[in-house]
């Protein structure tokens, strides 16, 4: 995506317990908020900034079934949004419909902030992505929906990897890795023939997904670490050896500024957020001079022999359980995200929220490599606790230590377990 993608990077921190007012289901049986005179949104400055005539034609369908109701707009910088929404949260003045990052959805929806939603009552429910359905669902009842995704991808360049001898994308892991080793071999260890930072857990867990691990699992009712089993521990390794192998940098780095890094020119390739690539060959950003047009996205092959699962970062709509207009707000969220908004947002170079829409865009050769890489993702455990296990970076810290080399996999993984299992299943 030309766009950068700023959602869904991390669970906000502390939200404000809302108490759960007995409401029920938007758009049930009772049709709450059904003759409402007034709706209220809030979406981030995304929406007011790149696609305002997708919200315009949102209202217009609601106006058209409700005459005479009011639509108000509020937009937000993601910075400030959780800050303002907490506060309005603690009053009777609570939105009617508000934009989330998807990772930002576990602990609103833990703490009762959000009303549950019909799931019948939008159109390409039956169709979410697996990891964007999970991002708004818990305890068995959804909260959201998904409103678009951005997906990972590798990014590699054509020169570097043309200079031994490689001129078309890798297909396989073992293509991949071959193709890696020549490059390696050729630049030297002041080189990074893949620029792979230790800290991004986002592609640390693809690997372990693709090996049939996880991050938890649930047994009972209860959430336990499942980063010491032997599907996981088998991900983390091969994750090690990219870090050993190809990793030329500073081993204690997250991913905040790999674009930054790339754009620098002393890497070949990255697996990362689809806009990464072209934000590196920004003229801002390039200080080889070489990279524009001299990049290219491609599908992360895995070492399963599958497409490597990605992470699906991206926004969801939620109705707060404050809402005096829950049922007008689902309308809402139903035109706003619907087939022609779909539509739209995918014209804007976003991914959909739906697999049917994903298919379309297989199709195109401009859009082929993010969705496909899209098809195979996996979420964040939907624990009560999994907030306080990203506020205490334990991923990170875990991957830190295998990369220097502080800590054996076996090691690490298992101190990663107990550290999640203390908070995991707390609210």
């Amino acid at each position: 995506m030309k766009r950068k993608l700023i959602a869904a990077i991390g669970i906000a921190g502390m939200v404000v317990t809302v108490a759960a007012c007995g409401g029920s289901d938007s758009g049930s049986s009772d049709n709450s908020g059904a003759d409402a005179k007034e709706l209220t949104v809030w979406l981030t400055v995304d929406a007011q900034n790149n696609w305002p005539e997708l919200v315009k034609a949102a209202d217009a369908a609601v106006q058209k079934k409700h005459p005479g109701i009011k639509i108000n707009h509020e937009y937000y910088g993601w910075p400030d949004k959780n800050t303002k929404l907490d506060a309005v949260l603690a009053t009777d003045k609570a939105p009617d419909v508000v934009e989330m990052g998807n990772t930002e959805m576990l602990g609103y929806m833990v703490k009762g902030a959000f009303a549950p939603l019909d799931t019948s009552k939008f159109t390409n429910s039956s169709a979410w992505l697996d990891g964007l359905k999970a991002s708004v669902t818990y305890d068995g009842k959804t909260y959201g929906v998904p409103y678009y995704a951005g997906g990972r991808v590798g990014n590699w360049r054509k020169d570097v990897f043309a200079s031994v001898g490689v001129k078309s994308t890798p297909k396989t892991y073992a293509e991949l890795t071959a193709a890696l080793d020549k490059v390696q071999k050729k630049e030297g260890d002041k080189f990074s023939a893949w620029y792979q930072p230790t800290r991004d857990w986002y592609a640390a867990m693809s690997f372990v997904y693709d090996a049939g691990g996880s991050i938890a699992v649930q047994s009972g009712g209860q959430w336990k670490g499942n980063l010491s089993s032997p599907e996981s521990v088998k991900g983390l390794t091969e994750f090690k050896n990219v870090v050993d192998k190809y990793m030329h940098g500073d081993k204690t780095k997250d991913e905040s500024d790999r674009y930054i890094v790339y754009g620098q020119g002393k890497s070949g390739m990255i697996f990362g957020a689809a806009w990464e690539g072209a934000t590196s060959a920004d003229p801002k950003n390039d200080k080889t001079g070489k990279l524009k047009d001299n990049l290219e996205n491609f599908v992360m092959p895995g070492p399963s022999g599958k497409n490597l699962p990605v992470f699906l970062g991206g926004s969801d709509l939620a109705v707060p359980v404050k809402s005096k207009a829950q049922a007008v707000a689902a309308e809402w969220i139903n035109a706003f995200t619907g087939p022609s908004g779909q539509k739209g947002l995918m014209a804007k170079g976003n991914l959909p929220n739906n697999k049917t829409d994903l298919a379309t865009l297989k199709n195109d050769p401009a859009t082929a490599v993010p969705a496909t890489a899209a098809e195979s993702n996996w979420f964040v455990p939907m624990a009560p606790g999994w907030g306080q296990v990203e506020k205490a970076q334990v991923l990170q810290t875990m991957l830190q230590n295998i990369g220097t080399g502080k800590k054996s996999v076996e090691a690490a993984a298992k101190d990663a377990d107990t550290a999640i299992d203390k908070v995991i299943n707390t609210k």
